[in-house]
């Protein structure tokens, strides 16, 4: 997302947190409808082409949208969209993929508002990691010749009653409707909006034995130095990588591991 549409998605997601600085506004309800409003948009070419095209004015175009929704959603739901319509857009597309962000940041809100934005992000974390060990289960949440109803049916096998009603909510969303996402992208950018909501970077941790609260804390301190924010740490145990610990934050990587000194010693001898 680039230029008008970044500015109108960050300006949206002031008007979020703003609203639900407001103990009366249930953040969870609003996400709900924002994935309502995300659907319809999607479905609606035209509408979309209208809400977003620079020759109307803002007003006129959050006019609109505000008697589509009046009466189908909260009010709090639409002065959020309206607010949006109002904005300049670089592309159709980019509202779109805006409202679903914003319904995936009102789940993080409403986990961190009951205090449970901590369970939001392992069992993100940890359902992640479920499926990148089961190519079985990959493909059943994956293959588009696999009916929506019958992903959901198994999402709800796989986290019903375990996980939090918002990782069911925000994982079902992903995985009956990618919208051109993978699965490993889309929960990617639902960890980073739980960090956002923190102030602060995720590192994906791979060493070969559990880290000990003593070594969690020295990695921790001594990432958050180097970032200059708060990081928090997904660790993967993976034995594979024989000892030492490789750190990924976004596309850089750390990579200490003694699997990764081998293979460089051996690539050395080869060339």
């Amino acid at each position: 997302m680039i230029g008008a549409s970044r500015e109108a998605l960050a300006a949206g997601r002031e008007n979020l947190e703003s609203l639900t600085d407001n103990t009366s506004v249930d953040a969870a309800k609003l996400a709900e409808e924002l994935t309502a409003v995300t659907d319809l948009l999607d479905r609606e070419v035209s509408l979309r082409r209208v809400l977003t095209d620079p020759s109307r004015s803002g007003q006129d175009k959050a006019q609109l949208a505000g008697s589509l929704l009046a009466g189908q959603v909260s009010g709090e739901t639409v002065d959020l969209v309206s607010g949006l319509v109002r904005s300049r857009w670089s592309g159709g597309r980019d509202l779109v993929d805006s409202v679903e962000q914003l319904s995936a940041y009102a789940e993080v809100i409403a986990a961190d508002k009951a205090g449970k934005l901590d369970d939001l992000e392992d069992e993100l974390f940890r359902f992640g990691r479920v499926i990148s060990g089961s190519h079985e289960l990959r493909s059943g949440l994956t293959e588009p010749k696999a009916g929506t109803a019958a992903k959901a049916e198994l999402i709800k096998k796989l986290l019903g009653g375990r996980a939090l009603p918002g990782t069911v909510r925000l994982v079902t969303s992903l995985v009956t409707k990618p919208r051109g996402r993978s699965l490993d992208q889309g929960l990617e950018s639902y960890s980073k909006l739980a960090a956002d909501r923190r102030d602060r970077v995720v590192a994906l941790v791979t060493t070969a034995v559990p880290l000990n609260d003593t070594q969690r804390a020295r990695l921790e301190g001594g990432l958050s130095r180097l970032y200059g924010r708060a990081v928090l740490l997904n660790i993967d145990v993976d034995p594979s990588v024989v000892g030492g610990v490789r750190v990924q934050i976004g596309d850089e990587i750390i990579d200490g591991t003694v699997s990764s000194r081998l293979e460089g010693a051996r690539q050395a001898l080869e060339s």
